[in-house]
């Protein structure tokens, strides 16, 4: 019987979908398993390539990817925008600077890492590194900012776990010349003070948190201040306060149209290069952060309310011929004319006694008013943080409106006068300082008419005249051919509790040019000493007003402003083309 063969199992369906997946068909599955041991040795052989490359860039270079990525985070941290003049001319900007970190988990021998960091860098402290390194965090500062010397001396030591990060350091070309402007920034580049402090609190430190505050993301500030205009303020300060032994000196232009200030000096003044010099408290702005009696050109002020109420006129008398008495006190004035005196003779021959009679016939609640007006009695708020706020009598007679009426009894920030002031000049308008670019627009945007064009009008022929024969002639002897008006101010200081004769805060302040004012220039002297040449005099007409002078003959070019000769006086060309137009 024949014997038959049983068939072969059919192979299922999923395994012979599987084997033709991974073999083919007809294929020679010996020749296949050696391709594929070739591969997996290929993959082996790229991995371990890689491995190795990696361990000897660590060994050569140190393992800097998380140093790398420390640094693109501290980079977006502390970036800040460049700050520059109203020509574009830097005042602040960021450079890359290396900073030296530990890691003390990595630190093999911490003695000898110790030793070799401090042996290079003898400025680091032994016990502050040794603390530092033998702490159980995973980074610790070691010193920030060093040269690139420095890090190059480091990095040849060799030593595990030290290791660089690049951070941006706040650096200013111009040095001490707008230190009080620009402010400065601290060791993580965080503003601390002016300009820099104002960047901070006006959304670049939520900029920073939120990582968007990179140096490709921020545009320049521009700010108001013309670099050329502020050294030229500041070399003849500088100059005034070393020749009259001054205590200290400071001044400003202010564009009296828009409100903005194109130059700021308060000497002495600090290097932002150099924090440590900005704590000394001799150092302040004095034009923002002071408060001082700021003397007779107050009473550009008391005779512009009398002027704007229609109660006085240029014409109007009042009685000079004495002392004005009131309780126990004597008003005086240190050229008494003995005679009744017209408004215009108050201002000429800056009479106390005049100006006491000017505000008494206004009364005091008049009085109140329209210095609260004119900005005078609240905190000037600006872009600096570095404000304080006016020292106003908490109740006030007749007795302060007296001796307010010629700057005595109230305090106030030299850059809050110069606003009133601008508003007296410019047409009666009061437009808040600003230290950033403003159109005349945007100014009378947000200026607001406080007294008439007609009182503005008559308050440039009075500074004019003051230019012409009164205090402040030798400003207009020095700077010719710019038309300047200007008014002085003499303010004894408070020692011991009474005012003192041999110590006082000088000032001047000029318009440019009187007929059509541009800026205004303020210039002011603590306690200058009397010269051989001002023969004894320490007022503010012998040494403020020839600084000032001086001030104006350099700037005025450079502010686009031209001389301009043989023009006629004030009452013709001021007084008389107001009429005019009336």
């Amino acid at each position: 019987m024949q014997q038959t063969s049983k068939p072969r199992p059919t192979e299922p369906w999923r395994q012979r979908l599987i084997r033709s997946l991974l073999y083919g068909r007809n294929v020679d599955r010996s020749i296949k398993a050696r391709a594929r041991v070739g591969f997996a040795m290929l993959a082996f052989a790229a991995i371990y390539a890689v491995i190795g490359f990696r361990l000897v860039t660590i060994a050569v270079i140190g393992d800097s990817h998380g140093a790398r990525r420390a640094a693109a985070q501290d980079a977006v941290a502390t970036a800040r925008p460049d700050i520059v003049d109203r020509n574009g001319e830097v005042l602040a900007t960021d450079v890359k600077t290396p900073s030296l970190f530990g890691e003390p988990r990595r630190i093999i021998d911490k003695d000898e890492a110790v030793e070799l960091l401090t042996a290079t860098l003898p400025d680091l402290d032994t016990a502050e590194v040794r603390e530092r390194l033998s702490s159980k965090k995973g980074f610790v500062w070691l010193k920030r900012e060093i040269t690139p010397q420095q890090q190059l001396e480091v990095r040849k030591l060799g030593v595990p776990g030290i290791g660089f990060l690049r951070e941006n350091k706040r650096v200013y070309p111009s040095g001490p010349a707008v230190s009080h402007l620009i402010g400065l920034v601290n060791i993580d580049n965080q503003g601390i003070a002016g300009i820099e402090k104002w960047l901070d609190t006006n959304g670049l430190a939520d900029l920073h948190r939120a990582g968007f505050a990179t140096d490709r993301l921020q545009t320049p500030i521009e700010l108001a201040v013309d670099l050329r205009v502020e050294h030229a303020l500041r070399d003849e300060l500088m100059k005034a306060k070393e020749k009259y032994s001054a205590k200290a000196a400071s001044g400003l232009v202010s564009n009296v149209r828009t409100g903005e200030i194109v130059a700021m000096v308060s000497l002495p003044d600090f290097d932002p290069n150099n924090p440590r010099e900005a704590h000394d408290p001799d150092r302040i702005n004095r034009l923002t952060t002071g408060v001082y009696e700021m003397g007779s050109t107050f009473k550009t002020l008391t005779l512009a309310m009398a002027l704007d109420s229609g109660k006085a006129n240029l014409n109007t008398l009042y009685d000079a011929r004495g002392a004005l008495h009131f309780g126990k006190f004597a008003i005086h004035d240190s050229h008494s004319l003995g005679r009744a005196i017209t408004l215009t003779e108050v201002f000429t021959y800056s009479s106390n006694i005049g100006a006491a009679r000017v505000a008494l016939a206004q009364g005091v609640e008049a009085h109140k008013a329209f210095l609260k007006k004119v900005g005078q009695m609240d905190r000037l708020r600006t872009e600096l943080p570095e404000s304080a706020a006016p020292i106003v009598p908490k109740r006030w007679s007749e007795l302060n409106t007296i001796t307010i009426s010629f700057g005595h009894g109230i305090a106030v920030a030299p850059l809050q006068a110069v606003m009133g002031i601008n508003a007296m000049v410019n047409g009666g308008y009061l437009i808040p300082p600003t230290f950033l670019k403003r159109s005349e627009q945007e100014a009378m945007e947000l200026g607001k008419r406080v007294v008439r064009k007609d009182t503005s009008d008559k308050i440039r022929y009075l500074m004019r005249l003051n230019a012409e024969t009164g205090t402040a002639k030798q400003a207009d002897q020095l700077a010719k051919g710019y038309y300047i008006g200007g008014k002085t101010g003499t303010a004894e200081k408070v020692v011991g509790g009474r005012y003192s004769k041999k110590q006082v805060l000088n000032s001047f302040t000029a318009i440019l040019p009187a007929d059509n004012p541009q800026f205004q220039v303020l210039v002011m002297l603590d306690e200058p000493k009397a010269l051989p040449e001002t023969h004894g005099f320490i007022t503010s007409g012998w040494n403020a007003v020839p600084a000032g002078g001086k001030v104006i003959a350099r700037i005025a070019p450079l502010l686009g402003i031209e001389p301009r000769f043989d023009l006629p006086p004030s009452d013709r060309l001021i007084l008389a083309a107001s009429k005019a137009t009336q």
